[in-house]
């Protein structure tokens, strides 16, 4: 079990990234959330099987269709299993 925090820069806001990072966290039976950030990110907390983070974070390097990912920051950390995963406002 591993449990990450993400914060993904550039044209991230306005392209879905949160409801396309909630739905393929949930292909991935992850948990966790997300939420856009005042500063123009966004920012992911996912927990799951090790090698379906790192799918993950794969798809957090690209993003949806329209998303221009510039960077991305991954820690490890550790927040309370929700059991499903969240968009935030």
């Amino acid at each position: 079990m591993k449990q990450v925090r993400i914060r993904i820069s550039g044209k991230v806001q306005g392209v879905f990234f949160r409801a396309t990072a909630q739905e393929e966290a949930e292909k991935l039976h992850l948990f966790g959330r997300v939420k856009n950030e005042p500063d123009g990110s966004v920012t992911v907390e996912a927990g799951g099987e090790n090698d379906r983070i790192n799918e993950f974070i794969g798809w957090c390097l690209r993003g949806p269709d329209g998303a221009v990912v510039d960077h991305i920051d991954v820690q490890e950390t550790q927040f309370p299993e929700t059991g499903s995963f969240v968009i935030e406002e």
